[in-house]
C-alpha cells in the first residue's frame, strides 16, 4: 500500500537515506564520482535541506510502500506568477516503470493546482533518460539552460514545462 506524506525538518534523515540509496545509482553514468559527491553535499546536506524547507519554502513529499520509504519529491513557487517548479523527484530503482513515479508526480500536480499553479516546470539533465518519463507525463522542452553550480561543474539541462 503506497502512501504519500508531507515531509518536515524531522524527516531530513529519511530524505538523506533515500539520497544514499538512489542518487549514486541514478547518476553513475551521467556524472563523475567527484561531481556526485559535490552535488550531494551542495543539495542534500542537513544544512542545505533545512534551508530548502525553511528559507526557500520548498515542499517535500515522502513516498512509502507500507513502512518503507521508496521515494521523494520537492516543489516550490518561482518568480513567475502561476509557475511552480518540481525541484526533485526520485524513486527507488525497484519501483521504476511500475506507475509509482507517476503516482508521486500526480500528487505534486494535485498540490500545485490547489495552490493555483498554471504550469509545472522542471530541469532535467540533457542526457538523463528521465526526460522520456517527463514527456510521457505531458512535459515538453521549454528551453535549454546551462548553470554553473560551482567547483568547475556545470549542469546542462532542459527546462521542461507542463500546463496544468
Amino acid at each position: 500500500m503506497y502512501r504519500i506524506e508531507t515531509a518536515t525538518i524531522a524527516d531530513i534523515p529519511v530524505i538523506q537515506q533515500l539520497r544514499d540509496e538512489i542518487w549514486r545509482t541514478t547518476y553513475k553514468d551521467l556524472l563523475s564520482p567527484e561531481q556526485i559527491d559535490y552535488m550531494l553535499e551542495l543539495m542534500y546536506s542537513t544544512a542545505a535541506l533545512s534551508s530548502q524547507i525553511t528559507e526557500k519554502k520548498h515542499s517535500f513529499l515522502l513516498l512509502y510502500d507500507d513502512q518503507r520509504p521508496i521515494g521523494f519529491a520537492s516543489y516550490s513557487t518561482t518568480d513567475e506568477a502561476g509557475v511552480y517548479k518540481l525541484q526533485k523527484i526520485y524513486l527507488h530503482g525497484d519501483y521504476q516503470g511500475k506507475g509509482v513515479g507517476k503516482l508521486l508526480l500526480d500528487e505534486v500536480v494535485k498540490r500545485v493546482k490547489a495552490a493555483n499553479a498554471a504550469i509545472l516546470e522542471l530541469d532535467v539533465k540533457k542526457d538523463n533518460k528521465a526526460r522520456f518519463f517527463y514527456e510521457k507525463q505531458g512535459f515538453t522542452i521549454f528551453k535549454e539552460k546551462d548553470t554553473d553550480i560551482g567547483n568547475g561543474y556545470w549542469m546542462r539541462d532542459y527546462v521542461m514545462r507542463r500546463p496544468l
